[in-house]
């Protein structure tokens, strides 16, 4: 089979990915080891307790549309997942007009409680047979079904057991095959585990939690009456907007030493309890939220970025549901930036936070057809074009007569980062 590694991973809800252009780099797939080995690079991360399928184009096998869910818990979901995986893939491309010659199926689950591979293998055979039951009833058959489990893969499609042992095939360590190499020549990249990018964007614990309720909890008695009050809605408005570029400009001073997690506790060192209540409870406004969105591209990205994250895991406890807000503008600056899995990730942490968040909902949609966030960034900067010159005037109006107005100074960087 050949991919063109168009690397288009969806996160959280079903979610399709189009088939790339023919005119992108091709990678030749020839065996079970091979397509194993290629999952994590065609989705950009690994998954975790996942179900991903991946349709098949033309007499070439060329890859197409990719979808992942997490494989339900009770086996009694099992044959409604089935068939609803199957008719989101197959009918969406359908409706797209590039209906799938073919399914290539993984089931990602690695053993916990003592239970090897082989037993979980076993245990999602089941699931594996709704799945093929579920395409071929739409006319669409599964090539090939791989359990992916304890650093080892089996294939439910091929009965000869000297290709198949029962015991499994080891996988290759990360980053030592044929399709690493290529997919590092292709610019394409892991970027850890599912778990691992979702629990940068957790709530936090112990006593971080209860002391961020709290302040949760006082902010929203100060600002959820104001920001009900037209009178002073857009004064709640400035002021949450304004504590969010000086939190932005006071990560950009104080970065991180290192990636990952670390880096994620560093910013969260930096930001006071009140502080992200104030914003996490301000940006609860659309018109507040859309006006952040805009700082999805340049210097603004980064930080923007960084502070979503760390807001997301500030909204604990009562507050969960709250983290849609900054959640879904860290799928939109990641999904701006390029980080396609990143962003199908966060958006789908949105909407598992709350299903019925439109803005959530319309970039996950969008992402996952593909479309170019370029239109959407066009319309961000035209909004912001508008605005200066009425920010300037109202300036202008409020500013005393025959008074220049002094430069502000530039706060310090350790008065930036003391988190008051």
């Amino acid at each position: 089979m050949t991919t063109n590694h168009e690397s288009r991973s969806p996160s959280g809800r079903p979610s399709i990915s189009p088939a790339g252009a023919p005119t992108e780099p091709q990678i030749t797939l020839r065996s079970p080891a091979e397509l194993a080995d290629a999952l994590p690079y065609m989705l950009g991360f690994h998954p975790t307790d996942s179900l991903v399928m991946v349709s098949v184009h033309g007499a070439c096998g060329r890859f197409g549309g990719r979808l992942r869910v997490g494989i339900p818990t009770a086996p009694a979901e099992w044959e409604d997942t089935a068939r609803q995986v199957a008719e989101c893939l197959i009918k969406g491309g359908e409706r797209r007009g590039d209906k799938p010659d073919g399914i290539v199926v993984f089931l990602c689950q690695d053993p916990v409680g003592g239970e090897s591979g082989q037993r979980v293998m076993t245990r999602l055979r089941p699931l594996a047979q709704r799945l093929r039951t579920a395409c071929g009833a739409l006319d669409v058959p599964v090539l090939e079904a791989l359990c992916l489990s304890g650093g080892r893969y089996w294939s439910y499609v091929c009965p000869e057991a000297g290709c198949c042992p029962a015991e499994g095939t080891p996988l290759a360590p990360a980053g030592t095959s044929v399709m690493a190499a290529a997919a590092t020549f292709a610019g394409l990249q892991v970027r850890g585990s599912l778990k691992e990018i979702e629990k940068r964007m957790a709530p936090l614990g112990g006593a971080w939690a209860t002391e961020q309720e709290e302040a949760l909890e006082r902010a929203a008695a100060s600002l959820v009456p104001r920001i009900l009050d037209g009178e002073t809605r857009e004064e709640v408005g400035a002021q949450t907007l304004g504590l969010a570029r000086t939190l932005m400009r006071r990560l950009t001073l104080a970065p991180p030493a290192e990636g990952g997690p670390g880096a994620d506790d560093w910013d969260d060192a930096l930001l006071g309890h009140d502080e992200a209540a104030a914003v996490i409870l301000g940006l609860q406004d659309r018109a507040i939220r859309d006006i952040a969105a805009e700082w999805m591209e340049g210097d603004e990205a980064a930080p923007a970025l960084r502070l979503w994250r760390a807001l997301a895991r500030r909204c604990v406890g009562a507050y969960s549901e709250h983290a849609a807000a900054p959640l879904t503008l860290a799928g939109w600056v990641s999904w701006s930036s390029g980080d396609e899995p990143t962003a199908r990730i966060a958006l789908g942490l949105a909407l598992r936070a709350d299903a019925e968040y439109r803005f959530a909902q319309l970039l996950h949609h969008a992402c996952n057809e593909g479309i170019d966030p370029e239109g959407l960034r066009q319309c961000l900067r035209e909004e912001r074009r508008r605005r200066e010159p009425r920010r300037k005037r109202e300036a202008a109006t409020t500013r005393p007569p025959g008074r220049r107005t002094a430069p502000r100074r530039r706060p310090s960087r350790r008065a930036e980062g003391n988190g008051q």
